[in-house]
């Protein structure tokens, strides 16, 4: 925490008591704050127009019901930016959807066909190398902004290809190598629902370039510090050209409670929406009628099916509107699909997200509102140290001694673990699994 980091406190608690007013939450939340207390004639509206410069009227509201459930998605988004901000969005576990696939599964076309425009890097091997959280905001013009470049408005779409391409390689370099730092990017346009997605790097198989020989497992590892926290949704992309088993999506889902050591049966799907493209790709006289009508590998939540431009479409620059209606023509007179084709499609697509994503972020809100709690209380303590900060105060260097002596512990831990038997491991294992 520097002086950056200390000027950003109240900047950040005032993001915050907006984001929560705005859903009538203000009143539940015990943010950090001073309260002004005074007789009707104490001159309190004075003081606070004097600090102003201006005569000022402050009133309040309170909203929640169908404007409240709307104003949820824009509030994690300002939580998002706001963490963001000043470095703490890892440590923050904020409702979202990570969308998930192989390099070549479609997931780009997706996106783009969301906002209708082309504005992702394309091209071989790993062109998604940053996260990219993708906030997508109804409204009647249409443009776009990054986070690292405020007050900025793109509205040429090429130019926000390229700016992705640019920050990324600001932080990966030119080589084909990966970072966990995310990209904010935030589109405006009135043919969206609002919507957050984060883009993550499709999964690969084979280093290209100077890349390292584990960039799968970087890929991998990555992904699963996305999925496997219990407020993500997952929105796995698979091709239905390619056998669904073998999916890397779902497997990457299947594989969370072996990385997490939890044994919660997966095919369930309580977390995971998935997604079939290619549907026009599949060779005659085969369908995917009961992956589509979750007869095969069921997930709760259910699989939409999508047919996206061709690389011929992209590279002859077919308008995304087309692309739309040669989808929804496409479903309507496939006999395999048509009986289903009010539920298949990038528009239904995008509502059911819409819908999923708001009632995830109202079920998870009592409980991450919790964890804000602990926070902001854990940043005033820290805050509350420095403002009485002497260096030559003899408790600190006490306290400091402690903290280096804790922090070394676990490396001592597991010098000692390394004695252990083969029989010793075992067990251990066995007790682990059985928690």
């Amino acid at each position: 925490m520097g002086n950056r980091g200390m000027e950003e406190l109240i900047p950040l608690v005032n993001r915050l008591q907006d984001a929560f007013s705005s859903i009538g939450q203000s009143c539940n939340l015990d943010l950090p704050q001073i309260a002004v207390v005074g007789g009707q004639s104490a001159g309190k509206s004075s003081v606070l127009e004097n600090f102003v410069g201006k005569h000022c009227c402050i009133t309040t509201a309170s909203i929640m019901g169908n404007r409240g459930m709307e104003e949820l998605i824009p509030l994690v988004n300002r939580l998002q930016d706001a963490f963001s901000s000043i470095g703490q969005s890892c440590n923050l576990d904020l409702p979202q959807i990570a969308v998930v696939g192989g390099q070549s599964a479609g997931k780009s076309s997706v996106l783009e066909n969301f906002v209708g425009k082309d504005f992702l890097p394309r091209g071989s091997g790993i062109v998604t190398r940053r996260p990219l959280v993708l906030q997508l905001i109804s409204a009647s013009a249409e443009w776009a902004e990054f986070l690292h470049c405020k007050g900025k408005k793109f509205t040429d779409f090429d130019e926000v290809r390229q700016e992705i391409e640019a920050e990324t390689d600001r932080v990966t370099g030119a080589n084909k190598g990966i970072s966990p730092i995310p990209i904010n990017l935030r589109v405006y346009s009135p043919h969206v629902l609002n919507l957050t997605l984060i883009d993550l790097p499709g999964i690969t198989k084979v280093p290209v370039g100077d890349q390292p020989a584990d960039i799968e497992h970087q890929i991998r590892d990555m992904i699963m510090q996305f999925i496997c926290r219990e407020s993500c949704l997952i929105l796995a992309v698979t091709p239905a050209n390619t056998d669904l088993a073998n999916s890397d999506a779902l497997k990457l889902a299947k594989d969370m409670k072996v990385y997490l050591v939890v044994l919660e049966p997966w095919f369930s799907g309580q977390r995971t929406i998935g997604v079939i493209t290619k549907l026009d790709l599949m060779d005659e006289g085969t369908d995917a009628r009961d992956v589509l009508e979750n007869k095969l590998l069921p997930l709760r939540r259910g699989y939409i099916g999508v047919v996206n431009r061709s690389q011929k479409d992209i590279d002859g620059k077919k308008d995304i509107k087309a692309a739309l209606a040669a989808e929804r023509k496409f479903f309507l007179s496939h006999p395999a699909y048509r009986h289903i084709a009010d539920s298949m499609g990038t528009p239904h697509l995008q509502k059911v997200l819409n819908q999923q994503l708001t009632n995830h972020i109202r079920d998870t809100l009592p409980a991450f509102r919790s964890k804000l709690q602990s926070q902001l209380l854990s940043l005033d303590r820290e805050a509350e140290e420095y403002r009485h900060y002497r260096p030559d105060d003899p408790s600190r260097k006490t306290k400091a001694l402690l903290q280096s002596v804790h922090a070394n512990t676990p490396d001592h831990n597991r010098l000692d673990a390394l004695t252990f038997t083969q029989d010793q491991k075992r067990s251990s294992a066995h007790a682990i699994l059985n928690t």
